[in-house]
């Protein structure tokens, strides 16, 4: 009999599905793993922009999550949308009773335009109580900016960054570097050495959810047992697979979304 590893995913509603828990769930679920997730808010959303975000009590929100916790037992976390100070907090006290299953946080705090997406409350706890609990914090280049209260420009920057992070935080930090100019894409890793890893962009704007896949790959093959590392290396091939296959749909009239199991997907 074989079992799948179980992936938890804590996060936001997308009614459109390109990203947030839907787009987890098919992420984790593509990659072998079985899909636990845990609504932290609904959304009204499709792939031309948010226009409203409800979000649970955070008391229904740790419920959802102690239950998976102590029944199904996840070999990894995911946590995308927290939005609340009440929900970051309850997170981390719920996940500090299992310290050793890793956490991965897409920290959704900024829009990829740069607009705040969280009080200030609410990135204070986030910071302060959730990031010393991951394992690894996975900003995109605005919120990385916002953390250390400069802008990043360059390669270099981002190295500088992820170094000063994970000092001041003390968990791994892995930059994306979408939104550097150039025929490359470099992301960089730093878990205590730093780590590059470069794909050629594919032109296309279906980017819709990219986030959200790329931190649920990485969390679902660190709990199939992956080093870190070796765990964003594959993550990145299963991006540039999602991407390169969604790059011939039309799907919604704004940015659409990935396509979670592309034809050339081998496991």
């Amino acid at each position: 009999m074989q079992t799948p590893v179980v992936i938890l995913t804590i996060a936001g509603s997308d009614p459109s599905g390109g990203a947030g828990i839907q787009a987890d769930i098919k992420t984790i679920s593509a990659l072998g793993g079985y899909a636990a997730a845990v609504i932290t808010a609904v959304t009204v959303q499709n792939t031309r922009g948010v226009t409203a975000v409800d979000y649970l009590p955070g008391t229904l929100v740790v419920a959802q999550t102690e239950a998976v916790l102590d029944d199904l037992h996840p070999t990894a976390v995911k946590i995308g949308m927290t939005g609340r100070a009440d929900i970051i907090t309850g997170l981390a006290a719920s996940l500090s009773q299992y310290p050793y299953t890793p956490v991965v946080l897409d920290p959704v705090m900024l829009s990829s335009s740069g607009h705040p997406l969280m009080k200030p409350d609410a990135a204070e706890a986030l910071r302060t109580e959730l990031f010393p609990r991951c394992r690894l914090v996975t900003p995109n280049l605005n919120e990385a900016s916002f953390l250390l209260g400069r802008s990043l420009h360059t390669l270099q920057d981002m190295e500088h960054a992820a170094t000063e992070l994970f000092q001041r935080y003390g968990c791994a930090f892995l930059l994306k570097g979408g939104h550097l100019d150039g025929e490359y894409m470099t992301d960089v890793l730093f878990d205590g050495q730093t780590h590059h890893f470069s794909s050629p962009r594919i032109h296309t704007d279906n980017l819709h959810g990219t986030g959200c896949t790329f931190s649920s790959a990485i969390a679902t093959h660190l709990g199939q047992g992956y080093s870190l590392p070796d765990s964003v290396q594959l993550a990145k091939a299963y991006m540039d697979k999602t991407i390169e296959a969604a790059s011939q749909w039309r799907i919604g009239c704004g940015y659409g979304p990935l396509c979670h199991f592309p034809p050339n997907l081998n496991l």
